[in-house]
């Protein structure tokens, strides 16, 4: 496996009276050999396409194109949609850009997930639009975010390039069929990428709306792809759920909610590059598991920032959380720090090491601090963080979410509740004059 996923202080021998008991937690293992044989069978007969994701190629040959003519045409590329339309996206572009700019001679890359007007009023101010392609996702083609948010921009390029000319500043991706965004690229010409129809928003990352903004940005997609057939070919293999480390991950979070009532799940990366993986997993967990009275509700941090905004809590509050760390082998590596150009004796605990050694150092606190405190707390742990890497962790994740949902009896693909707020938003818009 590319990361090593440390469970051990997720138990009672480990942690004390809030960690789980094994034959409890055994019980509820051996309850996801139903979800196994269901993702094997669905792998098979292709039910659920997210699967067949990981071993594709075709798709990404046909994206080479379009990822060289933004390469060399923009200086900046503008992505619409919100959620999974965007989370996914912005997670992997991570690995290339932690918020100081391409490099590579790649575009700089804009997600934009809200619709905002000032956001949107110092974007046009701060980016030259003769140069600036977008990208437009929406799955459903009819997001009204999205399409507010594409309205504006393609108007602001009309008046910009001119109407013919805007074509060539615009893709958009959404699935096939009679949808709002089809009937604008159709009734303007604009280029489209299809949206897999079973695939949704926010298990996407793998698909044209992750890889697309990723290769854009300099990734490489098959490695991403790799990572995460590692991770599935695994799963589907394992001979039994000891075996998969995503089904052992469902059922200490399913047990830790059930018997010892962790209700919230807290996800820490130790690395910048990993702080948009803890947006994209609020949704993919929320969204898929918070029905019908149950689930559990995910909480971003990240480490070492959040150690001296949240630890309080963790430590001395309510006893209803687990944790998960993400955390990279960086000892000795960064820049040194010489505080005895300080003259300050109080800092010779940091003379002669790295920026490594302190997050290295940083990182063993909080798992260390936490466990001692009876708080279950599992670790993934990996040596280096990159292409391949980060695709078997969404991978992880994803089939983690889905096995969860079966252990607690709801479909980890749809969002009742959230179409309901999409209806009244319509409905409230609609209102608008007749209130006046």
């Amino acid at each position: 496996m590319l990361y090593h996923h440390d469970k051990r202080r997720c138990f009672a021998e480990a942690i004390g009276d809030r960690g789980l008991d094994v034959d409890s937690y055994s019980a509820v293992l051996e309850e996801t050999s139903v979800a196994l044989d269901a993702l094997r069978k669905a792998y098979k007969d292709n039910s659920i396409p997210l699967l067949g994701l990981p071993e594709a190629t075709s798709d990404i040959e046909s994206l080479r194109p379009v990822v060289e003519r933004c390469r060399r045409d923009f200086d900046t590329m503008i992505i619409l949609g919100t959620g999974g339309s965007s989370l996914g996206g912005q997670t992997l572009c991570s690995l290339a850009d932690v918020g100081f700019g391409p490099q590579d001679g790649s575009p700089r890359l804009y997600f934009i997930d809200n619709v905002d007007p000032n956001t949107f009023e110092t974007l046009f101010s701060r980016i030259e639009l003769k140069r600036t392609g977008f990208i437009v996702i929406s799955k459903s083609g009819g997001t009204a975010e999205t399409i507010a948010q594409f309205i504006v921009c393609l108007d602001a390029i009309d008046q910009c390039v001119g109407e013919e000319k805007a074509t060539d500043h615009v893709l958009i991706i959404a699935e096939p069929g009679d949808n709002p965004l089809r009937r604008i690229a159709n009734s303007r010409n604009l280029s489209t990428l299809d949206h897999d129809p079973g695939v949704g928003g926010r298990f996407s990352v793998l698909s044209n709306v992750g890889l697309l903004p990723a290769m854009i940005s300099g990734l490489d997609p098959i490695a991403i792809r790799a990572g995460a057939t590692r991770v599935l070919r695994s799963a589907l293999e394992a001979k039994s759920p000891a075996e998969c480390e995503a089904a052992a991950g469902a059922a200490i979070s399913i047990t830790l909610f059930r018997d010892k009532g962790a209700t919230l799940t807290v996800i820490m990366p130790y690395a910048d590059r990993l702080s948009n993986f803890g947006l994209w997993f609020q949704q993919l967990w929320a969204e898929s598991l918070g029905k019908d009275g149950t689930g559990t509700t995910p909480i971003r941090a990240l480490g070492t920032r959040d150690q001296h905004s949240q630890m309080q809590l963790y430590l001395d509050g309510p006893k209803d959380k687990m944790f998960t760390l993400l955390t990279l082998d960086v000892a000795n590596t960064g820049r040194p720090v010489c505080a005895a150009n300080t003259s300050d004796s109080s800092l010779a605990y940091l003379n002669g090491r790295s920026m490594g050694d302190l997050l290295s150092a940083e990182q063993k606190a909080t798992l260390t601090t936490l466990a001692d405190h009876g708080c279950p707390i599992r670790v993934f742990q990996v040596s280096e963080l990159n292409e391949e890497i980060l695709g078997a962790l969404l991978m992880h994740f994803m089939l983690e979410t889905i096995i969860s949902a079966h252990l607690l009896g709801v479909n980890p693909f749809d969002q009742p509740a959230v179409e309901e707020g999409k209806r009244l938003t319509r409905n409230f818009l609609s209102e608008m004059d007749v209130d006046k």
